[in-house]
């Protein structure tokens, strides 16, 4: 079966693509049922094949760039494309490139996907978000990287946070150990939840993007389980797909 995704489009930029695939689709089964793409899983090699077969085919991408994440703040510029039957090798959390037609894949199973793209759509960027990359303030830190290496204003950046753990289910019972004072903003201590959503965007912020150009898809992985693979729910998860690249 074709995969599925949720298209988004950036005001103004139509040549640049984001797309968030959910799970349904494609040929894995039982608790990775759908359209998982993470050979990192316990999964059947050739079901996630032809899962990351069908990724390119759908969104009509010969070339998909991918890492292997490891929930740091390490960002790396102009990756090198990943093909379908293989793992990828680079270590990291995101990834920036200007060749056109490279799609920039994050997996995800609950962390936040964060697709970023120049006001002139010639620059691209990917992040991986889990909490661990909130705490070590990565969507700040990537942006400012980014936006060094490129030469690039941080005003003149878009945003957009894919589907991930949403702030009611988001639950951290040790936070005193996990996260710290810093974050008490984020913390609701009644429910021992964390908004990451709310986190993510105000660490944009404070990287110099304008609140008018980051855009959110407020769509919770765990609550929504059967659509989306969620670590939380299912730990033994799949994972999905969230692409950006510019023609």
């Amino acid at each position: 079966m074709d995969l599925s995704f949720i298209p988004f489009q950036f005001p103004g930029l139509a040549h640049v693509h984001c797309a968030f695939q959910t799970r349904t689709g494609g040929f894995s089964a039982g608790g990775y049922g759908g359209g998982n793409i993470s050979f990192a899983t316990s999964d059947d090699p050739q079901a996630v094949l032809r899962n990351r077969q069908s990724l390119h085919h759908a969104l009509g991408l010969e070339d998909i760039a991918e890492l292997n994440q490891i929930h740091t703040d390490n960002l790396v510029f102009e990756p090198e494309p990943v093909a379908a039957a293989a793992s990828p090798q680079v270590n990291a959390d995101g990834m920036a490139c200007t060749r056109p037609r490279l799609g920039l894949c994050i997996k995800t199973a609950d962390c936040q996907p964060i697709l970023l793209a120049h006001k002139q759509g010639r620059h691209i960027m990917a992040l991986h978000a889990g909490w661990r990359g909130n705490r070590c303030n990565f969507p700040e830190s990537a942006v400012q990287r980014f936006c060094q290496h490129y030469q690039l204003k941080p005003a003149d950046l878009l945003a957009v946070r894919g589907p991930s753990l949403g702030p009611t289910v988001a639950e951290f019972i040790n936070f005193d150990t996990e996260w710290g004072t810093d974050f008490l903003p984020w913390f609701a201590a009644q429910e021992q939840c964390m908004d990451l959503w709310g986190l993510t965007k105000h660490q944009l912020i404070q990287a110099g993007l304008q609140p008018r150009n980051i855009f959110s898809l407020d769509l919770c992985t765990a609550t929504m389980n059967s659509l989306f693979f969620s670590y939380r729910k299912e730990k033994k998860s799949g994972r999905q797909g969230s692409i950006i690249w510019f023609d």
